[in-house]
């Protein structure tokens, strides 16, 4: 066998073995801690549009959550650890996660209103959503 073939044959087994043992493809790509991000996030949005109330949102959240038509169309994208820089009027609220929002909410048109990012804190009992930005839809193609 040549190397090229072993390192297919190898890579096949070892992702194969991966997913037969419940390892999860978003634990492949973004860890453990990105996955339970990303796993929260599509039980919270999915929460959202049916109109429940989340019980993962922090007892201290300043989130604007909206109404359920804000959030249905939207789905997990990107966990990422929070990163102040970027994030300025959340860093007093100490998440530790970030993760934007997929799709458009149904209906969305110019001037649409939606959640964009979640942000997490990390507690004893999980992550807990501590904020919400909104994001403005200036166009549609």
């Amino acid at each position: 066998m040549t190397r090229i073939r072993r390192a297919v044959y190898g890579l096949s087994v070892g992702t194969l073995a991966a997913l037969l043992t419940g390892c999860a493809i978003d634990s492949l790509i973004w860890g453990n801690d990105g996955a339970q991000v990303i796993q929260t996030t599509e039980q919270f949005v999915s929460d959202m549009a049916s109109g429940e109330t989340p019980d993962t949102v922090c007892e201290d959240s300043v989130a604007d959550l909206g109404s359920p038509s804000d959030w249905s169309g939207r789905s997990a994208g990107e966990p990422e650890e929070f990163f102040a820089g970027h994030w300025v009027d959340q860093a007093a609220l100490d998440p530790q996660w970030s993760i934007n929002l997929e799709g458009l909410p149904e209906g969305a048109v110019p001037g649409t209103d939606y959640p964009g990012d979640v942000f997490y804190r990390e507690t004893d009992d999980g992550l807990c959503v501590i904020d919400v930005s909104w994001s403005t839809l200036f166009a549609v193609n």
